[in-house]
């Protein structure tokens, strides 16, 4: 298929190039020149002319904007334009309702997986907008990622995104925190590190525990009890204050349950502390149990 692909840094020179590799037409094309492309175009609209496909892999939302303009000239009808960017979702929106109005389908296709991913094609591609374009041209987003999944209408792939993103961003501030204080708590690392993996939570993947409480709204009878993780927590922050290491996270963790103590909650599982959050901001994520063993089995 003659397809162009648009911003060719570090993630997408890697991902054209298992395109290029799998037997497509490349047309690429990037601010500065790359070597490695058989069909190296001067310019955005160039690359684009006469394509059904198009792919961008771009810095920012400002970055997309600019493309896009570049792009409309050059796009025909029945063309679809997937962006791999990280981008804002209401821009993204923004940009999808201009093209389709031309008859041209924009979706956003953020990606997972770091630079090796994006080379070894061990990728999560998230897709967001109109599921027959997705359907259309899975198998070309299989040959730069093994994972293409589709979230939703437009948008909804790059909120999953920046969510995923946020969450990789609190859990690493966390670890952070924990290490610090074992190993000025006195633990040697290398046995810290092998003693936290093999306790319970070291031992399953991070999102996976969400299933077995959270998001099936399951916190009775106690699989641990808000008492035992009050105590623990405030143990840790204890040793904490005493080794001299700031716990900025573990403090709002521990604030957290105690406004679950606050309702009454101490026998409850200590998850049900995450109901407060739901409150707070109106939301419910609720799914079926069935359906979420069925997730965990992917």
């Amino acid at each position: 298929m003659k397809l162009a692909f648009i911003g060719l840094g570090t993630m997408g020179g890697a991902m054209a190039a298992n395109l290029q590799r799998a037997g497509h037409e490349v047309r690429a094309h990037d601010v500065r020149r790359v070597e490695g492309f058989k069909h190296w175009c001067s310019s955005t609209v160039d690359a684009a002319q006469g394509c059904e496909l198009v792919f961008t892999s771009l810095p920012g939302p400002d970055d997309v904007d600019k493309v896009a303009a570049e792009l409309k000239p050059a796009l025909r009808t029945g063309a679809a334009w997937f962006d791999l960017s990280t981008n804002s979702p209401a821009r993204i929106r923004r940009v999808h309702a201009d093209f389709q109005s031309r008859g041209v389908q924009v979706l956003d296709a953020p990606v997972s997986g770091g630079a090796s991913g994006a080379k070894s094609g061990k990728l999560a591609i998230w897709v967001g907008g109109d599921r027959a374009a997705y359907d259309k041209y899975v198998s070309v987003l299989r040959t730069m990622g093994d994972q293409p999944f589709y979230v939703g209408p437009i948008g909804s792939a790059t909120v999953a995104k920046l969510a995923h993103n946020i969450a990789s961003f609190s859990v690493h501030t966390a670890l952070a925190e924990i290490f610090t204080l074992g190993v000025k708590a006195g633990v040697e690392p290398l046995a810290l590190f092998r003693a936290l993996r093999q306790g319970a939570t070291g031992r399953k993947r991070t999102f996976d525990r969400l299933a077995e409480h959270f998001l099936v709204g399951k916190y009775d009878p106690a699989s641990f009890s808000l008492r035992l993780a009050h105590k623990d927590a405030t143990l840790a922050l204890e040793l904490a204050k005493e080794a001299g290491v700031p716990m900025q996270i573990g403090k709002l963790a521990l604030e957290e349950l105690d406004r679950a103590i606050d309702r009454g909650w101490i026998d409850r599982d200590f998850r049900a502390a995450m109901t407060l959050q739901e409150e707070r901001a109106g939301v419910s994520p609720r799914i079926a149990e069935q359906a979420l063993q069925d997730a965990l089995k992917e």
